[in-house]
This record gives structure tokens, C-alpha cells and sequence, in this order.
């Protein structure tokens, strides 16, 4: 017998957030809702934006505005500047919130794990020493020690800082 945890205040957003077509181009294209959608940061390259299933409180993904599902496709400038982002996101999270370490990753094609596989994005994951436990392992759930909320407008308030 499976072990089911419910969750019901996630039917709001599951029912409330429908997107025809792509969500991160949903995103791309609508700046004005950019704290509804927990919009980080945006250039004229690409946009930062807190992953609304984290991995770890923090986790937020670099994301270009040109729809592709190919890295290589992506034009240099871009991928260098996502590259350029991602190094300041580090810092960012390891001197803003106090990350001991950070994982960085992309997941290409729903083969290699995309949960969104039609349009590339790179995950920054915040981690600290000991931040997985028992729930992980024997129920394949996580506990996330912050408010998505708190964690998201304390990343917001250093961006001037560190991007």
C-alpha cells in the first residue's frame, strides 16, 4: 500500500494557473504580473524567477526569453550571460541567505528529467549541511523549513545587491 499526503492548498494554484502553451514564456511576456509569478529579476536576455515546487527554500531557475528546448540553439551571448547570472546567483545565495553550498543544473528533454522540457532553464538550488532527513528517504517528500513567501521577497531585496 502507497502512503498518500494531501495537500489541499495547493488546489488554488493547480486550479487558478492554467497557461495555454509555454509557462515560461507566460512568464517572458508578462512583466506586470512579474510578483504574482515571483519574478526575481529580468534583462533583456533572460529572467530569474523562485521555482514554485523547491527543491530547497531558495531554489529559483535562470531562464532565457527565447523559447527553445535546444542548449544548442541558444545563442552565445545568451548562454554566456545565463553563465554570468548563475555566478552571481551562487554568491547570492551563499552570502544573502547563508547557502553552505549550491547545486547547479539543467535537465534537457524530458529523457534527461525536464519537467518543462520545451523550453531550457538552469536551477539554482540553495544547500546546507544536513538539509535532507528521514521524510526524504522513506517517503519521497520534503520539508521546507521557510515560507515560500518570506524566502522569496528576502532573495528579491538583495538582487540590486548581487545582480
Amino acid at each position: 500500500m502507497k502512503d498518500i499526503l494531501y495537500a489541499p492548498w495547493r488546489d488554488e494554484y493547480i486550479k487558478s494557473h492554467d497557461v495555454e502553451g509555454c509557462v515560461f514564456c507566460h512568464i517572458s511576456q508578462n512583466e506586470p504580473l512579474d510578483e504574482e509569478l515571483h519574478v526575481l529579476y529580468r534583462d533583456e536576455f533572460c529572467f530569474l524567477v523562485m521555482n514554485k515546487y523547491p527543491y530547497t527554500p531558495g531554489h529559483f531557475m535562470i531562464i532565457p526569453h527565447k523559447h527553445t528546448d535546444k542548449l544548442e540553439d541558444l545563442e552565445p551571448e545568451v548562454w554566456l550571460h545565463m553563465s554570468t547570472l548563475a555566478q552571481k546567483g551562487v554568491r547570492l545565495l551563499k552570502e544573502g541567505i547563508n547557502a553552505h553550498g549550491v547545486n547547479i543544473g539543467m535537465n534537457l528533454g524530458s529523457a534527461g528529467g525536464a519537467g518543462i522540457a520545451e523550453h531550457i532553464h538552469m536551477h539554482l538550488v540553495p544547500r546546507w549541511e544536513r538539509d535532507t532527513n528521514f521524510i526524504t528517504s522513506i517517503a519521497n517528500n520534503r520539508v521546507y523549513s521557510t515560507d515560500f513567501l518570506k524566502i522569496y521577497k528576502k532573495i528579491k531585496s538583495l538582487i540590486p545587491k548581487y545582480i
